[in-house]
């Protein structure tokens, strides 16, 4: 009896201390801390792995996940600073790192900071006019983040990033903006237009002040070029007036011929071209014609054998006349 006794006793002592054992080791996931709590007093944190705690006394008080967190900001209705109406909602990434003050400084985190984000997005966007609350979404973040995270500090909880994810003005505000947003794209067509027109019409004036220059230089070419060629027929006039007058001082009658016979020439060309004359008479006296041509022809050879026998002169000199 006192045999089964003993058997006993040592068997449930080794199932004890097996149960013992089992309940000392503790096994943390990656991920993860928990806090040691003995007799109802945090003690300590157990971080990842395996982790012993004592059997009798301690236990496991809160399991906190130190992985970042996405929260869910419910949307709502918010006044803008010109008394517009909008709906915002949000999202938050947070992160737990001090197991112990988010564990035993709040209670239900989650809500908490949910909450502390609904009150800041009002007083943010209630803040800004409606055209900065729809322009200024990053500014709108930026000042979210910086508040919500100083907010949560003493938690254990670091606040990554918060987002704006929807913002919607009601439906007459988005036709108001609709209609100013089309007659915003209108006037720049508008002054597009006229800026197109205002270039052509100066690229047309300019076309006209090049033409207008281009043409009076050829006027003035054309000038000069005519001037030159009387200036050069002057000077061939001259020069045939002055060896004419030379074969005069001289006693040569074929000068005199020559002159005659020009001049006859002349006055017959012109009578013959006048538009008012439907018959020209020729004179019967064509023998002074012919003695006149002889004389030219006689004039030419004289002036050929001249030329041939008297030393070149400087380009340009004009022969006087005695």
């Amino acid at each position: 009896m006192f045999e089964d006794f003993g058997t006993a006793f040592v068997t449930f002592l080794l199932i004890a201390a097996i149960v013992l054992v089992f309940r000392a080791i503790k096994f943390v996931p990656q991920g993860f801390e928990w806090t040691v709590e003995r007799f109802g007093r945090y003690t300590r944190t157990l971080k990842p792995g395996l982790g012993l705690v004592n059997p009798l006394f301690d236990r496991i008080g809160r399991k906190m996940s130190m992985m970042e967190t996405v929260l869910d900001i419910p949307s709502q209705d918010v006044i803008t600073k010109d008394n517009a109406q909008v709906t915002a909602d949000a999202i938050a990434f947070i992160q737990v790192v001090d197991a112990a003050r988010a564990a035993y400084e709040v209670e239900d985190l989650k809500r908490a900071i949910a909450n502390l984000a609904l009150t800041n997005v009002r007083t943010v966007i209630g803040s800004m006019d409606l055209d900065e609350v729809l322009s200024k979404r990053d500014d709108i973040n930026s000042r979210l983040l910086r508040v919500i995270d100083t907010a949560t500090q003493p938690w254990g909880v670091k606040a990554t990033r918060i987002e704006i994810k929807d913002l919607s003005p009601p439906s007459d505000i988005t036709e108001s903006m609709a209609r100013q947003m089309k007659a915003e794209r209108e006037r720049r067509a508008e002054v597009l237009t006229a800026d197109g027109q205002k270039q052509a019409a100066v690229l047309r004036a300019e076309g006209s002040k090049q033409s207008a220059i281009l043409e009076a230089e050829g006027r003035r070419e054309a000038a000069y070029r005519d001037a030159e060629a009387r200036e050069r027929a002057a000077e061939a006039e001259a020069k045939a007036t002055a060896m004419v007058s030379e074969a005069i001082a001289r006693g040569e009658v074929h000068a005199i011929n020559y002159f005659l016979g020009l001049k006859y020439i002349e006055a017959f060309k012109e009578l013959a071209a006048s538009n008012n004359q439907k018959f020209v008479l020729i004179p019967m006296e064509s023998a002074g014609i012919l003695g006149s041509i002889a004389g030219i022809g006689e004039i030419a050879k004289l002036a050929s054998e001249k030329s041939a026998n008297m030393p070149p002169r400087a380009s340009g000199s004009v022969p006087t006349v005695r």
